[in-house]
C-alpha cells in the first residue's frame, strides 16, 4: 500500500475552506465529514483534513497558533513552471494571498507560496529533476 498524508489544518470557516481548497485543485472526499470536519484530496496520497477549531482540539491539549505564527511549511509539487504560476493565481481568485514567502527562481527549480483565507501556507514548487541530478554531479565531481 502507498504511504499517504494526512495534513490536518484548523479553519474557522468550514465552507470557506472547503471552497478554497477545491478552487486550488484538491477534490472533497465527502466519506469523513461530520459538519465538523472535511476531507480534501489532491491525490492519491495526499489529502487535507480540514477541521473547525473545536474539533482540531480534540485532537491536541496545545492552542491553535495564530496568523502571526507559523508551525510548518507545506509544500506541493507542480508538473510546469506555469502550472505554480495557475496554482497561486487560483489561490488569490479563492481569497488567498499571493507569494507571502520568497519566490524561488533556480534555473532548475521555481517555486511560489500562497496563504489561504486561515493562514496557512503553501508552497509551489516545480523542478527540472534532470538538470538539478547534473548540477549535483557536476559539484560532486569539481
Amino acid at each position: 500500500m502507498t504511504q499517504m498524508i494526512f495534513v490536518n489544518l484548523p479553519v474557522t470557516d468550514l465552507d470557506r475552506a472547503v471552497a478554497f481548497y477545491e478552487a486550488v485543485g484538491a477534490k472533497r472526499n465527502e466519506f469523513c465529514e461530520d459538519g465538523t470536519s472535511a476531507g480534501m484530496t489532491f491525490s492519491d496520497a495526499i489529502h487535507v483534513m480540514l477541521l473547525t477549531h473545536k474539533k482540531f482540539s480534540e485532537f491536541t491539549t496545545r492552542s491553535i497558533a495564530g496568523r502571526d505564527s507559523v508551525q510548518t511549511l507545506l509544500c506541493l509539487s507542480q508538473e510546469s513552471r506555469e502550472a505554480v504560476d495557475k496554482a497561486v493565481e487560483n489561490a488569490v481568485s479563492a481569497g488567498g494571498v499571493a507569494d507571502p514567502g520568497p519566490m524561488q527562481e533556480h534555473g532548475f527549480m521555481y517555486g511560489r507560496s500562497f496563504e489561504d483565507p486561515d493562514g496557512h501556507i503553501w508552497e509551489v514548487m516545480w523542478m527540472d529533476y534532470a538538470a538539478f541530478k547534473d548540477m549535483q554531479s557536476q559539484s560532486v565531481s569539481a
